[in-house]
């Protein structure tokens, strides 16, 4: 039993490691894919009637999103929500990345070369892994994003969460208990993906390469496999992930009906409002996050895996 939990522990403190490195790329692509963002329906409408002008705003990207929020806020600014991306990994990626490594060794086929799993089945663990994860890290997901976006809005709109647990404590008090899921449907959904992606991809990568012997098997390896683990989660979750952000981000004033009804029609609204590719905002630093969180991930993972069995 305590070498089932030690994936979980394994998992968890890596991908905490990761979320600390690469934060500043999340906060910018957060920042990214909310602009444009349409808040109220007379304004969707009038978008909608000069979609042309609209799309030929020019808008900066992550170097300029990056330095804009140094400028206005200060340098420490691109860590705002720190605590709950930490608190975030701890709850997702240690349920994701734990029960991934707990069915690999119940489902494992003593008669497959390396992982002992077929590429299907590598991919029905991550699915499965990935759904539970986002439903316990949801309440930590969506602190994370409202701290990062927050510095965006008005000075009298911001929410001003001074940590984490402020933030899960006046969401509770103000909208109750099941507030702490909102978006649950695109995170859970983005998290498939994400951990089919990411997971399912690096051990199949490692496993193709050891049977090949393409690279020598040890670090270059482990590179190799983190890079494209992180290029193919980018391009598969950052539709969703566009959606998922919005979704959560949402400010209701009393007595107004909320900008979205659901992520079908975040998505919907956002199609018609800016056009399909604005469910790419924020890929780049997506993909700039994406490959160095893979590659401190597992590589931190490899480490901590040694340390323990060492």
């Amino acid at each position: 039993m305590a070498g089932q939990w030690k994936g979980f522990a394994e998992g968890g403190l890596a991908s905490m490691i990761a979320g600390f490195a690469t934060h500043p790329l999340d906060l910018v692509k957060v920042r990214m894919q909310l602009q444009g963002e349409v808040a109220s329906p007379p304004l969707a409408m009038a978008l909608a009637g000069s979609h042309a002008s609209s799309g030929s705003v020019r808008r900066p990207g992550p170097l300029g999103v990056g330095l804009e929020v140094a400028r206005s806020e200060g340098v420490q600014a691109l860590y705002s929500g720190v605590s709950a991306t930490l608190l975030r990994q701890a709850m997702y990626s240690s349920t994701r990345m734990g029960l991934y490594e707990f069915l690999k060794t119940q489902w494992r086929d003593e008669t497959q070369e390396g992982s002992g799993l077929p590429l299907h089945k590598k991919v029905a663990a991550a699915l499965v892994s990935g759904a539970t994860g986002a439903a316990v890290g949801n309440p930590a997901d969506l602190a994370m994003v409202r701290m990062q976006a927050d510095g965006r809005l008005p000075v009298h709109e911001r929410r001003n969460y001074t940590s984490v647990g402020n933030a899960l404590l006046r969401m509770m008090k103000q909208d109750g208990v099941l507030s702490l899921w909102t978006g649950s449907a695109p995170t859970v959904t983005r998290a498939m993906l994400v951990t089919a992606a990411q997971l399912a991809t690096y051990d199949q990568i490692k496993d193709t390469i050891a049977q090949n012997r393409v690279v020598p098997e040890g670090l270059a390896t482990q590179v190799v496999a983190s890079v494209g683990a992180g290029v193919l989660a980018s391009v598969a979750s950052n539709p969703i992930d566009v959606v998922k952000t919005r979704v959560m981000n949402m400010k209701v004033a009393a007595g107004e009906a909320p900008p979205y009804k659901g992520a079908l029609d975040c998505a919907v609204k956002t199609v018609r409002s800016e056009g399909p590719m604005a469910l790419y905002k924020g890929f780049i630093p997506t993909v700039t996050r994406q490959g160095p969180f893979a590659i401190v991930m597992f590589l931190s993972l490899e480490q901590i895996k040694r340390v323990l069995e060492g």
